[in-house]
């Protein structure tokens, strides 16, 4: 069959990721108020949001408001593994997956009907895979156009799937919540609200005019178009990274060096993965750094060759953040690597200068070392990511932050 007649994109968005991915392992807790973090709440279970907890919340007044809460520690290879899962079964339906962040991706079914049925099907069948292979739940939402699947998605919530008709956008969009459009955070909600906007179409049936006066003219433009779905945006399946990376948040206020380091060096092997895998190096590598109270700095070392190096990556990371921290030796919440100023990797890179000679030989040294982290990815892609690495790495189960990927803006970790 075609696709004639119905909408064809999805938004598929896996319910409460971290701690449904977190459940996994403990079973007993399914039904109770759980959320996963440390100083801050990364997810928590829909019992938890009942109480008015949510993700991003300070830990200490997710309890005040929950007092049951039961926290428990994130995993953030698990995460990483059970996001690949997932989105290899949106591959097996459709090549055009648009990944928006580790739990959810945009999902172009045009050219897949004739094989798999309506687009409604389609998302029964993949939410049924997902649920068999995984254990996870998902929720999706089918619309005209990129903006209204995601809002279709959300109103799915939890583990549903909400479909919207050709011809009947607005019928759908106008009675929700304004805050239901994408763009409108707290501040924009707050001005809409002391003007009497409270609905989509409340905001759809004042003069764009009106609301570019509110709201700047970018910004009232943008939700105006919104609130009548007009949303041109095609399923993007490839981007031109500008930087590849990844980071890491603590769940707690971290001051341990070797738990740092060893952070450090799980960046570095998912970074390095990455970069070898498109068959990329980079010039720049740049630490971001986030402390407890919340405020970030980043720091750089651009080099004059370029580099795919695991070794590398974690030797020129960890020095800047031993550099970093002995100026301010706070707490940190988060630590992040990323590489910039990408270009084709070279069959062998030279020598490196940073690095004392006694450290790096020349040559014949970082020879080994590609030679190494070749292995090393072979081994993971043939066994999973879990199988070779980093002693310090592989040995760590006190592990309590979560991941999410960097790529030119903050993307999938891939």
């Amino acid at each position: 069959m075609d696709c004639s007649g119905e909408p064809t994109i999805l938004h598929a968005d896996l319910d409460a990721f971290y701690a449904s991915v977190a459940l996994l392992a403990r079973p007993h807790l399914v039904g109770k108020p759980v959320a996963v973090g440390g100083g801050v709440v990364l997810s928590c279970t829909y019992e938890a949001r009942a109480f008015g907890v949510e993700g991003g919340m300070p830990l200490g007044r997710a309890r005040e408001l929950c007092p049951h809460l039961i926290v428990i520690d994130g995993d953030f290879p698990a995460f990483s593994e059970y996001s690949d899962r997932v989105f290899a079964v949106f591959a097996d339906f459709t090549p055009l997956v648009e990944p928006v962040s580790v739990d959810e991706a945009f999902l172009d079914v045009s050219g897949a009907c004739h094989l798999f049925g309506s687009p409604s099907t389609i998302a029964a069948a993949i939410r049924a895979r997902v649920r068999g292979d995984t254990g996870l739940p998902l929720s999706i939402g089918i619309a005209r156009t990129k903006h209204l699947a995601k809002v279709a998605s959300q109103v799915a919530k939890p583990d549903g799937v909400v479909v919207v008709p050709l011809g009947g956008e607005s019928a759908f969009l106008h009675p929700l919540p304004v805050e239901y459009l994408w763009g409108v955070g707290p501040v924009t909600l707050a001005k809409l609200h002391e003007r009497g906007i409270h609905t989509v179409g409340d905001l759809a049936g004042t003069p764009w005019r009106t609301m570019a006066r509110w709201l700047g003219r970018g910004a009232g433009g943008h939700l105006h178009a919104l609130a009548w779905d007009q949303d041109p945006r095609s399923v993007e399946t490839t981007h031109r990274a500008r930087s590849v990376g990844a980071q890491s948040a603590f769940a707690r206020d971290e001051r341990d060096r070797q738990r740092r380091n060893t952070v450090l060096m799980n960046l570095a092997q998912r970074v390095g993965s990455r970069l070898r895998a498109k068959g990329r190096a980079g010039r720049t590598i740049t630490v971001r750094a986030r402390f407890s109270d919340f405020t970030s700095v980043t720091r750089a070392h651009s080099m004059r060759t370029p580099t795919a190096s695991t070794a590398v990556l974690y030797r020129v990371s960890s020095r800047i953040v031993d550099d970093l921290l002995e100026a301010d030796p706070r707490g940190l919440s988060l630590l992040g690597i990323s590489v910039s100023k990408l270009q084709r990797a070279s069959p062998l890179q030279l020598e490196l200068p940073i690095f004392a000679a006694d450290e790096y030989g020349g040559s014949p040294k970082e020879l080994e070392l590609q030679e190494l982290d070749r292995k090393v990815d072979e081994l993971r892609e043939r066994f999973g990511r879990e199988a070779v690495g980093s002693a310090a790495v592989l040995l760590d189960r006190r592990r309590s932050a979560f991941s999410e990927g960097l790529s030119g803006i903050m993307t999938r970790d891939r």
